[in-house]
């Protein structure tokens, strides 16, 4: 008989099979940091106040109803569920270690968290609310339907009364709640209103699987290209990182005109790169911290597209940070103390991010494929569903579920709000690239010449090929189709480069599938004629040329008085202006130097490509497989220390240590047995007690103490040992 009912929860959990402990150590990862020694600690750290809270965190409406209902020592019957249905929460909360024992019976912090006040008998309520006035039901049904405490002053009035009569029982000095009693004369004999056997139904309209699939996509390769292009740019032209860490909030506006995008995805951009390890802060000649692309990036680069794209998922789906509060303000606005809030600042970290992350796309997993969320409706039903999945989560997370599924569309883990099908694998925790790779378009080795000095690339080009051609032209406008402009500008950084006008024609005469337009020859033929005329050196900085003419031309340029030139000779001027100011503002008034060395000879260069050093992250697969392989250990290291304290029949019978103490009492707790303790008293002097332990929190043990015949409380430092007495031994 002892066995099939274990006489503590320690005793349970060590005749549970591994399996059984993994499931646990798995859904309450905390009780096995670090491992216990054995199953009496594994049972101690079980019913921790802290532990229990996040467990009961875990669990549905179902679940609570089913718990709350064992707490009251109800027939479970007054669940408003079908009997299969029960058995699965009963079930789920025995795997959980909410429940233990049999009959089955909730820890004691279960007890203390979720016990309702009992209230006026069943019978009575019925009269006791005919006799409220309309008032007063309405503060009733309201608390009931809401399913939340009130507030209450103490004042008199309504809420007084119900006080008064019983209908309502006061929580503490501030608050109260519907009995449990009145719970079920008013859900006729039932614990809620409705039925919690399933999850309400998410609104859904179907859009077919493939123009979902395709859309998701389309949405996935701009979000890669996006990275490329920014992290590229910045390569060269880093953003300054602010004092506190974040992104100015202009670096962020310059992005976003960059990317063509608004200001909320060029924030996503930049946290989902910082998230993956790809951008970080580094050192340039100018700038003491900017936001420079690691050295993981260029790796990065080298990858295939779906590749790439599955790193950024992976970090986004782990990242905790609430970009959606990017742009927004802190503090209060009334007074002025408000400011805004930055990309990358350390303080947008939420620990509850990723769980309503996870829960959210899991949701979305029950779809079939090619379903999506209805417009209008979908959003609010997927709201209702997470609130049932965790009814004791705060529900103003809820309100950031429309950016979360904002953010899973510009990914493209959904399409037109429907899950893709290598987003389901990567929410799944499969592999999404092979299913991304067959989506994405091929890339084209090729661009269509305009006779308006325009190239248009007809899908996304090859990497070489489009760093190549973003060299030379500037991007005008990006969808489908991208179109590239040249001008004097865009071709002068090519020759800036080191290209020479052959290379130039070469190179868009052979990718271009039509003619070469004469205006695009006469344009790279004349900012050629017009490269390297001028020759700028140190004097501060000096100009020399063989033509007297261009010469002349620029020292009386409109433009050319802040350059603070002076001829010194018909082919020399020079400038007490800084060499590298004197280039770029000579480059604005339309000509093109180049800058001569100390030997005369013409030094070509490009900008420097500054990298900041890779972060040091784990993967989320890599941490998947640590943590399965960590807690296979826990579990042998528990087993060990069971078969240690097998091996000495007297661990269990008393305790001395200080972790063995609070095992002992916890155990002692929940199976309502009393203990003799060792109690210093303020004498220093010890003193042995017969006590049945009640609670074990804060650093102290609530106990009934026989010598006394009363409950008191005791100081778990001052116990020196704990022997169970003779009468209960094992």
């Amino acid at each position: 008989m002892s066995a099939a009912a274990p006489r503590t929860l320690a005793d349970q959990l060590r005749g549970w099979s591994d399996e059984q402990l993994v499931t646990l150590l798995e859904a309450r990862p905390d009780l096995g940091a670090p491992a216990p020694h054995d199953s009496a600690q594994l049972a101690a750290r079980v019913v921790v106040k802290a532990s229990v809270l996040r467990a009961l965190d875990q669990l549905d409406a179902l679940e609570l109803a089913v718990l709350q209902a064992m707490v009251h020592e109800a027939d479970l019957d007054v669940v408003r569920a079908q009997p299969e249905s029960v058995d699965r929460a009963l079930d789920r909360l025995r795997a959980l270690a909410l429940v233990w024992g049999r009959p089955a019976r909730p820890v004691l912090v279960v007890s203390e968290v979720l016990r309702l006040p009992a209230g006026p008998p069943v019978g009575k309520v019925p009269e006791l609310l005919e006799a409220a006035t309309p008032q007063e039901r309405a503060i009733v049904e309201h608390l009931l339907e809401e399913d939340a405490d009130g507030r209450w002053s103490g004042a008199p009035g309504p809420t007084a009364n119900l006080v008064a009569c019983g209908l309502l029982a006061r929580r503490d000095e501030r608050h109260v709640t519907v009995p449990w009693s009145v719970r079920l004369a008013l859900y006729d004999g039932h614990s809620t209103a409705t039925a919690l056997d399933d999850p309400p139904p998410l609104a859904t309209s179907d859009r077919g699987a493939t123009l979902v699939d395709r859309a998701a996509a389309g949405a996935a390769f701009e979000l890669v290209r996006r990275t490329e292009l920014l992290l590229d740019h910045w390569g060269a032209h880093p953003a300054a990182a602010l004092k506190t860490g974040g992104l100015g909030v202009r670096d962020l506006k310059a992005a976003a005109t960059f990317l063509h995008v608004e200001t909320e995805v060029a924030a996503l951009v930049v946290e989902t790169a910082h998230a993956a390890g790809l951008l970080d802060q580094g050192m340039t000649d100018d700038l003491d911290a900017a936001w420079l692309p690691t050295d993981a990036f260029d790796a990065w680069l080298a990858a295939p597209n779906a590749s790439r794209w599955v790193t950024l998922a992976r970090a986004w789906l782990d990242n905790p940070r609430l970009v959606s509060a990017v742009g927004g303000r802190t503090g209060d606005v009334t007074t002025g103390t408000s400011k805004p809030v930055n990309a990358l600042t350390p303080d947008l970290a939420r620990s509850w991010l990723v769980a309503l992350r996870r829960d959210a796309l899991a949701e979305l997993t029950v779809l079939e494929p090619g379903a999506t969320l209805a417009p209008g409706t979908g959003v609010p039903s997927l709201a209702d569903r997470l609130r049932w999945r965790r009814p004791r989560r705060p529900t103003t997370r809820l309100d950031h579920v429309p950016a979360l599924l904002g953010e899973v569309a510009t990914f493209g883990i959904t399409g037109l709000d429907g899950l893709s099908a290598f987003g389901r694998a990567l929410v799944d925790g499969g592999d999404p690239e092979r299913a991304l790779e067959s989506l994405l378009p091929e890339p084209v080795d090729h661009v269509l010449l305009q006779a308006d000095l325009t190239a248009i690339a007809p899908g996304p080009l090859e990497q070489e090929l489009a760093r190549q051609l973003a060299l030379l032209a500037d991007v005008e406008s990006r969808g489908g189709a991208t179109v590239y402009r040249f001008d004097a500008s865009s071709v002068r950084r090519a020759f800036d480069a080191g290209w020479s006008a052959s290379e130039v024609h070469d190179f868009i005469a052979s990718t271009s599938r039509t003619p070469v337009p004469q205006s695009l020859t006469y344009l790279v033929d004349d900012v050629s004629r017009r490269f390297g005329t001028l020759r700028a050196g140190h004097a501060e900085s000096f100009l020399r040329s063989d033509d007297e003419t261009a010469l002349t031309e620029l020292v009386h340029a409109s433009g050319a008085a802040s350059l603070r030139l002076r001829r010194i000779a018909p082919t020399v001027v020079v400038s007490d202006v800084p060499l590298g100011v004197l280039l770029p503002r000579i480059r604005e008034l339309g000509l093109a130097p180049v800058v001569e060395a100390a030997d005369g000879t013409v030094r070509v260069a490009r900008p420097d490509v500054y990298r900041a050093r890779s972060p040091r992250r784990r993967s989320s697969a890599a941490s998947g497989v640590r943590a399965t392989a960590r807690t296979s250990a826990v579990v042998a290291a528990i087993r060990a220390g069971d078969r240690t304290a097998a091996s000495r029949p007297t661990r269990g019978a008393s305790a001395s240590t200080p972790t063995e103490v609070i095992a002992m009492l916890r155990q002692a707790a929940e199976a309502r047995d009393a203990l003799v303790i060792g109690y210093v008293g303020n004498d220093g002097t010890v003193v042995e007690r017969t006590v049945s332990p009640e609670r074990v929190e804060g650093g102290q043990l609530t106990a009934y103490d026989e010598r006394s015949d009363s409950q008191r409380s005791f100081a778990i430092h001052r116990i020196t040992a704990v022997t169970r007495p003779m009468s209960s031994g094992h």
